[in-house]
């Protein structure tokens, strides 16, 4: 049986190519105009708005107690854990290294800018759960904004049918250095860390990934407060040839597509016999995997296998695809990483899987989806900080750059600027 939709690339037209490869992480426009009126709502109406909200649609509406928090830790398994301590610390290394420094540069004699950077006072970390526990999106949101030094930690994560939230996530939120956790999800909770209530103070951004009505709450509450950047469903794009193990890329393939049944899954092949040893491993593969409903639906609906002519014809659609993952098994991976420059993350070679990233590199895996990361990057410890431009001028530099100030402010016709540096140099 067929799970991939084979495309020849030199088949598509121009219009084709541009519809395939032009996707977006933007919700559809119904999804948008519902969650706007939940947003409005909870705007107005508080607390008492997203309880109601929570009790219709789920995801409860609690602070979770610092002693839940204690007790969560406590009941962990030793080996869970572990593998969350040495992942935070991974996590740790890896984003410590991209704290930035102030940038001092002299434009003209007595004319000074700094670029300064400082973390953020309080920031919220949407984390999806409900059907589900993500501990590994705890990590690789709260421990960066840690390292970067932000205060106040606020996790946002839905509950369990059951109106739980698992004990692995509430153990990681203490041991990642969240500082407030609540049990509450969708566009309710979003709004509810943007615009604040009665008993939750706002924050100044939220990061995270999410389904498509938090990532419409997202956009929608932009503005009110930052964001990282839309995210929408999970992806994976895995640059093949005929030197390429089937199993392997069939197993990269299913990795990413289990998240969700929107979840692409595209193999970019030079070989169109691998496609055929693709298909059949996935079959022996599948079968044995716990998400087989939702991969079977995932490959289904948007799983695609593009048959490009040559290695630079499929570098080429891997670029214009620009997807969130990207691995390559190609004979010669280091070369071919190397022109690869729209994707969130790239895993070179046969001893680099997805989650690897996902779990232990400790490489940040809340990245761009939908064509995002042709222009945005993973989410990272300068994210949870903001650069100001600090311009000191004496007399001297001032009467130096003058001609500049006058004249432009002259040409646009603002004269109020013209005389703001005039006026200091008068005899007074």
């Amino acid at each position: 049986m067929s799970r991939l939709t084979r495309i020849d690339l030199d088949s598509l037209s121009p219009q084709e190519r541009r519809r395939l490869t032009r996707r977006s992480a933007v919700p559809d426009p119904e999804v948008r105009l519902r969650t706007a009126e939940i947003c409005r709502a909870v705007q107005t109406g508080g607390d008492a708005e997203v309880a109601a909200i929570a009790a219709r649609v789920g995801g409860g509406f609690r602070r979770i107690a610092d002693a839940e928090l204690d007790s969560a830790v406590a009941s962990l398994d030793d080996e869970v854990r572990a593998a969350l301590e040495a992942a935070i610390a991974a996590v740790e290394t890896v984003h410590r290294a991209q704290l930035p420094s102030d940038l001092g540069v002299t434009t003209a004699p007595g004319v000074e800018i700094t670029r300064k950077w400082t973390p953020l006072r309080r920031v919220g970390a949407y984390v999806p759960g409900g059907k589900a526990a993500y501990p590994s999106t705890v990590v690789m949101t709260v421990v960066p904004a840690r390292v970067a030094g932000v205060e106040e930690i606020v996790v946002a994560s839905p509950e369990a049918p059951d109106g739980t939230v698992p004990d692995v996530m509430l153990a990681a939120c203490r041991l990642a250095g969240a500082t407030e956790v609540w049990a509450m999800g969708g566009a309710q909770a979003i709004a509810a860390l943007a615009y604040g209530t009665e008993s939750l103070e706002p924050v100044e951004k939220i990061v995270g990934p999410g389904n498509a009505w938090v990532t419409a709450a997202k956009l929608e509450v932009f503005g009110s407060c930052a964001i990282d950047l839309p995210a929408g469903p999970s992806e994976v794009l895995v640059l093949a040839d005929r030197t390429s193990d089937p199993t392997l890329v069939a197993v990269d393939l299913l990795c990413q597509a289990e998240h969700g049944p929107d979840s692409p899954a595209v193999l970019v092949t030079t070989d169109p016999e691998l496609v055929d040893a693709v298909e059949s491993e996935i079959e022996r593969l599948l079968p044995d995997l716990e998400r087989a409903d939702i991969l079977s639906k995932a490959l289904a609906d948007h799983g695609l296998a593009v048959v490009a002519p040559d290695g630079e014809a499929a570098l080429d659609f891997a670029n214009e695809y620009a997807s969130e993952h990207v691995t390559i098994l190609t004979a010669d991976p280091e070369a071919d990483a190397a022109r690869v420059h729209a994707a969130g993350s790239v895993y070179v070679g046969v001893w680099a899987p997805e989650s690897a990233g996902d779990y232990a590199t400790g490489a940040n895996h809340v990245l761009p989806t939908g064509g995002l990361a042709e222009a945005c990057g993973p989410l990272s410890a300068q994210d949870f900080g903001s650069w100001r431009q600090v311009q000191r001028l004496t007399r001297e530099g001032l009467e130096a750059i003058a001609p500049t100030i006058t004249t432009l402010a002259s040409a646009e016709g603002l004269t109020a600027h013209r005389l703001a540096a005039q006026i200091r140099l008068e005899e007074r």
